[in-house]
């Protein structure tokens, strides 16, 4: 039977890909995900203006600015084809995903998550659109689970990226396949996620997330600063070094920028990325 395996991240492929050396059982296709839900706007994600407005909002954390509006078109002048806008991947994975569950009435789907916002978001979005398929969905979750390190050491892992592949063959032990309860309950919550719209979203345990203001980190950052300039990326580094669950770099570095553009932090240097200036406070 053949089995997709699904994570968030990029960085959770290698250890499972190298699981399947060790396990010829386990082997499939590896589907990743990439945007991180557990930050940013969700509101009507599910629609094409939600999902603008999602893209519009990386592009602002990447310092891209919004091109500008198409000219208005003369009457009676040939109309204009639209511009192709460029899109995540994540869609067109997704669709391509339920065409295959649609194609192939054996295909399995294996969700695998760590114990941290952005896999247990990236899991209520996914299984909010999956219920036409239950039965063959899935769920490997890592939750306060322990398992050894390279030195024979036990530790309780937050993400993916962090387990050798041979701990993985425990882990699939795990697999059980979604009910429909949870098919509806966790369908709700992503409705409730999307809704709540907040600016970032923390895991508390289990699966229960919670949202806070996209500024929620702003005095961690501010705290981490000082009288001297210092590389903006170094004050980031600070605050995520301080996390169980650390939030993306590219995150906490517009959150920078935006103290700056608030007189609370001054800058030397391009507000590209956070190596590219320095700040203080002011």
């Amino acid at each position: 039977m053949e089995t997709v395996h699904i994570v968030f991240g990029e960085s959770s492929v290698a250890p499972i890909q190298g699981a399947f050396e060790l396990d010829e059982q386990l082997k499939g296709d590896i589907l990743y995900f990439e945007d991180d839900l557990s930050i940013g706007p969700l509101f009507i994600l599910d629609t094409k203006d939600g999902q603008a407005g999602r893209r519009q909002w990386w592009n602002q954390l990447a310092g891209v600015e919004p091109a500008p509006a198409a000219p208005v078109l003369i009457e009676n002048e040939t109309e204009a084809q639209p511009v192709e806008e460029e899109t995540s991947p994540d869609p067109e994975k997704f669709k391509a995903l339920k065409a295959r569950l649609k194609a192939d009435p054996e295909l399995q789907v294996w969700i695998w998550a760590g114990q941290n916002a952005r896999d247990v978001t990236g899991y209520f979005w996914l299984v909010s659109q999956l219920y036409d398929f239950a039965g063959r969905i899935f769920i490997i979750y890592l939750n306060n689970l322990p398992f050894l390190n390279e030195k024979g050491g036990v530790f309780y892992p937050t993400h993916l990226h962090q387990i050798l592949p041979k701990e993985f063959l425990k882990a699939k032990k795990l697999a059980r396949a979604i009910s429909l309860a949870e098919f509806e309950l966790d369908g709700d919550e992503w409705s409730r996620l999307m809704n709540e719209n907040a600016g970032i979203r923390l895991l508390e345990g289990g699966k229960k997330l919670r949202g806070e203001p996209a500024t929620f980190y702003d005095k961690d950052l501010l705290a981490a600063s000082n009288a001297e300039f210092q590389k903006a990326n170094k004050v980031v580094n600070q605050v995520t070094g301080k996390m169980k669950y650390p939030v993306m770099d590219q995150y906490l570095g517009w959150r920078v920028k935006e103290l700056v553009k608030q007189g609370k932090l001054e800058s030397k240097g391009e507000l590209k990325t956070s190596k590219d200036f320095e700040v203080k406070l002011v």
